[in-house]
């Protein structure tokens, strides 16, 4: 299956201009299997998700982007905002006891450096994975469908260096950045957020770049 793990729509998301049911319909003609609706600090309302899903024949499935002070984190189980999520301790903690998971999102962001002096990637790479928030997580995504080449690279550095595995999300804020790119599951039975959860905790998964078909192969956790 293939599914969008990160969406922006409006007027959930300020800053997108991205229409729920624009969404869908793009998503369905681009040939996805689904996608997560991923707002800012904001859940839906699990009611109208699946009223959105049922009126396309379309797998819907709710998130939330978490602005957190270690970064953007991508919540799944999360059915509403709790004060102090912001802390990813504290996050982590609401999350596990909702049976979800969470994902780093565009894990260059804040660590990337300017240039591409090699010592100077190194550094960064060096203190990006030890972002506290990383333990917490059961992947990286790294792809990002608004991410440059150079930024993506730096995130699968970071999955690999880390033995974690990738996801990918378009990040989409508008019909444009559709379908740029999708995470692949090897199962086919995903039609709940449980079910994505489960998937997403079997490392039973890989970014594609839907322009270019390439697959980025999961990485095996050391034990």
């Amino acid at each position: 299956m293939l599914i969008d793990l990160h969406n922006h729509t409006w007027p959930r998301s300020h800053d997108s201009v991205l229409d729920p049911e624009d969404l869908v319909v793009r998503a369905k003609e681009l040939g996805l299997d689904g996608l997560c609706l991923t707002e800012h600090d904001t859940v839906w309302n699990p009611a109208d998700v699946e009223a959105l899903a049922e009126k396309h024949s379309f797998l819907v499935i709710p998130g939330v982007e978490v602005s957190t002070d270690d970064g953007h984190i991508l919540a799944y189980g999360v059915e509403r905002y709790v004060f102090g999520m912001h802390r990813v301790g504290k996050l982590a903690e609401h999350v596990k006891e909702r049976g979800g998971c969470l994902v780093v999102a565009h894990p260059y962001r804040r660590a990337i450096p300017w240039k591409d002096d090699p010592e100077a990637w190194e550094r960064a790479l060096e203190r990006a994975v030890g972002n506290p928030a990383i333990p917490h997580c059961v992947a990286l995504e790294v792809l990002n469908g608004r991410g440059s080449e150079r930024e993506n690279r730096f995130s699968l550095q970071m999955s690999e260096r880390l033995a974690l595995p990738g996801t990918a999300g378009t990040d989409s804020h508008s019909t444009h950045d559709i379908g740029k790119v999708a995470t692949y599951f090897e199962s086919d039975r995903i039609e709940t957020w449980q079910d994505l959860v489960r998937e997403l905790e079997s490392g039973r998964f890989c970014a594609v770049d839907m322009a270019t078909g390439r697959e980025y192969a999961v990485p095996v956790r050391s034990v």
